[in-house]
């Protein structure tokens, strides 16, 4: 690993023994981009990859030099106004308004390791040598204003992460109108564009297309990540598919409005951007002070999409997420909320956890309805207070502890970010929500969203949230948020500030976050916003899990879960087995495929166990059984798509032991078809030159090179359900 300057061709060369990524300092003082991609051997001029040469209408940086134009450059990072007519990554409004900025490159520094960025998620290292960091600064002298380019390089991935920071050491104040994370052009545009887009219940579907000229992207502009489109996009070479070819990955590690978009000129370069979204935001940069952008992660593949796929998943369950829960095997857990809703007492609860106990279930989930007089969406968010003492004759610390007695930990929701009208909260402080003067505010759920701007919201918050969690033994919390973000307007912002609001909201939960965690660092928070409304990367950093979907259906969590694994790792999903017909779609499958489902990821249970027979409490033993046996592997393994479910009638994927010695592997059978054709299923990632044999059955040994090359059968016989709709099975695999 290396980041090298070669000072008399000004260029910059960050390589691992697996990627290499060249800049150069342009003619103009410019950053531009001379090659990524695969590993390259280094030398000090690779200037000979920057293209130019005269062409008809374009601008040019020098009188009668007509080699470098900007408008047929690859830039690092573009700016507006002069001579680049595509998408700039950033602009800067000066107080007489002009938006013509010349940031050139003024300094760098090569540092070991990698910093911590104030207030905002991002990677990190445990020891400095595991990556390397340059920043590179780029000043307009007019306005005595830097911005600073920052890159570091992972030793042992294939893996850029970027962000920009503006800080303004003049005397007059600036406007940032944009600022992207990282922009980056690409010699060509023979890609195809995968995204993960869907709506609440249907997150993260895989869609893919072939570039266009033009500008093709995703975004939103809903205040936060969103169930509609997941911060992050690839780029995949036409003939990629999952195990070979190549792909980039581009993920934001961000919780508000974001963009992600890739711009092809009619000369076929392409330039990927990904940023907060610029509408809505316009950052009030006074002398003095500093702005510091999210980051973005770049992931390189010549492995295929699985490939990139498992780079993702490595790092962000290592070096994203945080605490004593990174490593630690999970918790199985029973959430009342599909049992009882928010109207339940007290002995219904400790019958269901008395029912979870005998299951060999660890926690109790008590869900929504826990505070104030809350029997219904409509009233008390924001009193985080129990007063109906009818429902909880003990209140939620003697609640806690008859549970703890059964041999049980406890967790508790919340929903921090929003309040009721019909609550003390908003009588006491109507002012407190995001709402445009002399406008009504929509709700949405009956609900509105707190002003996280203000730093004495967060603080009324955090101390409510404090008082419970210090007065009970709550040791997990599902954290809800069920809404986006609608009149975003702040009372307590100046009126030049607002431009701010988006950014600076998702700033203060980051902060409620932060404060939390370090305060209660033995408490396992999952990120539950609307389902997987805000299954982004940046909420990764503050809670290790996040619930995947509100949609449980077994069926529809294949192909959910099988496109969020495009970018997170198994120990992110929360994954549960619900009752059926299931609430979301009024489906019936069998109890054997909801838990085989369920099982690749943090499994837990959404279902009235008072009402099972004994055979179905049997087999919901049976699976949690198996996932404690098997939920290292299942954390750590790496992961491996096999069918898709988006594509064909049935759905499959592995997760295999980092030394090949044992494999998992979940075959779903979608919908029956009349005289099938016969199945057989390509493994992945076992040892060619190893011997394996299925579920301890010692009759028969099959080569890793045959199960890879050749395939297993998949006999419908052995499925649960008997190879009929939504039948399954989980396969296992251990060397001999």
């Amino acid at each position: 690993m290396a980041i090298i300057y070669s000072e008399q061709t000004q260029e910059f060369h960050l390589y691992n023994d697996q990627i290499s990524y060249i800049m150069k300092v342009l003619p103009d003082g410019k950053i531009g981009n001379l090659y990524y991609g695969k590993r390259i051997q280094h030398k000090d001029d690779y200037s000979y990859l920057l293209e130019g040469g005269h062409r008809s209408l374009a601008v040019y940086t020098e009188e009668n030099k007509y080699f470098f134009s900007p408008q047929y450059t690859r830039m690092e990072y573009p700016d507006t106004g002069r001579g680049d007519f595509r998408e700039p990554a950033f602009e800067v409004v000066q107080e007489n308004g002009s938006r013509i900025t010349d940031f050139r490159y003024q300094a760098h520094s090569i540092y070991r390791g990698k910093q911590k960025l104030s207030g905002l998620p991002a990677l990190y290292v445990e020891d400095e040598d595991e990556a390397e960091t340059i920043e590179i600064t780029l000043t307009d002298t007019l306005l005595n204003v830097d911005c600073i380019l920052l890159y570091s390089l992972f030793r042992d991935y294939p893996v850029i992460s970027r962000s920009v920071k503006f800080f303004n050491h003049g005397t007059e104040k600036v406007l940032l109108d944009r600022v992207f994370s990282a922009s980056i052009d690409l010699p060509d545009a023979e890609y195809e564009m995968v995204q993960l887009s869907g709506a609440w219940a249907r997150e993260r579907d895989i869609i893919c297309r072939k570039l266009n000229v033009g500008i093709q992207g995703i975004n939103s502009r809903r205040g936060i990540s969103s169930a509609e489109q997941n911060p992050f996009i690839a780029l995949k070479r036409l003939e990629t598919n999952e195990f070979s070819g190549e792909a980039i990955g581009f993920s934001l590690i961000y919780s508000g409005n974001h963009i992600e978009s890739v711009e092809v000129d009619t000369c076929n370069m392409a330039r990927i951007q990904i940023g907060i979204h610029p509408d809505g935001f316009s950052w009030l940069l006074n002398p003095g002070e500093l702005f510091q952008s999210p980051e973005a992660v770049f992931v390189y593949s010549d492995q295929g999409m699985n490939g990139m796929s498992q780079t993702f998943h490595k790092i962000y369950r290592t070096r994203l997420a945080r605490g004593l829960w990174r490593d630690r095997e999970r918790p199985v857990l029973i959430n009342n909320w599909e049992a009882t809703g928010p109207q339940f007492t007290q002995q219904q609860v400790l019958d269901i956890a008395s029912a979870a106990k005998q299951m060999g279930i660890d926690l109790f989930v008590l869900d929504d309805g826990w505070f104030g007089k809350r029997d219904d969406d409509k009233s008390c968010l924001g009193d985080w207070y129990v007063t109906d003492y009818n429902k909880l004759p003990e209140g939620i610390g003697g609640l806690a502890r008859k549970i703890n007695a059964m041999g049980m930990k406890f967790g508790l929701w919340f929903e921090p970010e929003m309040v009721n009208k019909d609550s003390d909260l908003y009588r006491e402080h109507p002012d407190w929500i995001l709402c445009a003067p002399g406008r009504s505010a929509s709700p949405s759920r009956n609900q509105f969203v707190l002003d996280f701007t203000r730093e004495e919201v967060v603080e009324y918050v955090y101390g409510l949230m404090e008082r419970v969690l210090m007065d009970a033994p709550v040791t997990y919390v599902k954290w809800d948020m069920n809404r986006y973000l609608t009149e975003t307007y702040s009372i307590a912002q100046k009126t030049d500030e607002q431009g701010k609001v988006f950014h600076k909201y998702i700033l203060g939960v980051y902060q409620l976050y932060e404060r939390l965690i370090v305060k209660f660092p033995e408490i396992l928070f999952e990120s539950c916003s609307s389902g997987g409304a805000r299954f982004d990367p940046g909420m990764l950093y503050y809670a290790p899990q996040a619930w995947t979907s509100d949609n449980t259906d077994a069926i529809e969590r294949v192909k959910i879960q099988y496109g969020t694994s495009y970018v997170y790792p198994l120990s992110s999903m929360g994954a549960h087995v619900s009752e059926v017909p299931n609430q979301q779609v009024g489906r019936i499958t069998p109890l054997e495929t909801r838990g085989n489902v369920a099982q690749f990821g943090m499994l837990g249970y959404e279902l009235d166990l008072r009402k099972l027979t004994e055979q179905e409490q049997q087999i919901i033993k049976g699976q949690v059984e198996f996932h404690k046996k098997y939920q290292k592997l299942f954390m750590s393994g790496d992961f491996y798509r096999l069918q898709n479910p988006f594509e064909k009638k049935s759905g499959a994927w592995m997760v295999v032991s980092e030394d090949k010695n044992e494999a998992l592997i979940g075959f779903y059978k979608i919908l029956n078809v009349a005289n099938e054709e016969w199945v057989r299923l390509k493994l992945s990632g076992l040892d060619k030159n190893k011997r394996y044999i299925f579920d301890g059955d010692h009759s028969a040994w099959y080569g890793g090179d045959e199960l890879m090359h050749a395939g297993m059968i998949i006999n419908k016989a052995d499925l649960c359900n008997k190879g009929r709709d939504f039948s399954s099975r989980v396969y296992r695999l251990e060397s001999v």
